[in-house]
């Protein structure tokens, strides 16, 4: 049992390294294609929304007051805030929102 353990991290280390390596080997020119160049630009940002996007929902002890946080970011957002306003009326808008349905 204590043996699988190291396997099982060599395995992945030895995956991560494969997936990091091959384009650099693979890939020995340029890429000039517009479609591959964006697709490879927004890829960080699509994967980064994805991963966090769902845990937003479960980050706070109700749903609702995740949506409401949610909600005043996407506006705020929208409105063409600073990351510091949208933050910290998000957290703002969820704690009212606890202290609000706590109460209730």
């Amino acid at each position: 049992m204590k043996y699988n353990f190291f396997i099982y991290i060599l395995v992945m280390a030895g995956i991560t390294y494969l997936i990091r390596m091959l384009p650099l080997v693979l890939i020995k020119k340029q890429i000039k294609n517009q479609f591959v160049l964006s697709f490879l630009y927004y890829v960080p940002y699509a994967v980064l929304a994805v991963m966090t996007f769902p845990a937003v929902f479960y980050a706070t002890s109700s749903v609702v007051s995740a949506c409401v946080g949610v909600a005043i970011a996407l506006i705020l957002a929208y409105l063409e805030k600073s990351l510091l306003v949208i933050s910290f009326s998000s957290c703002l808008g969820v704690f009212l929102t606890e202290l609000i349905m706590k109460y209730m």
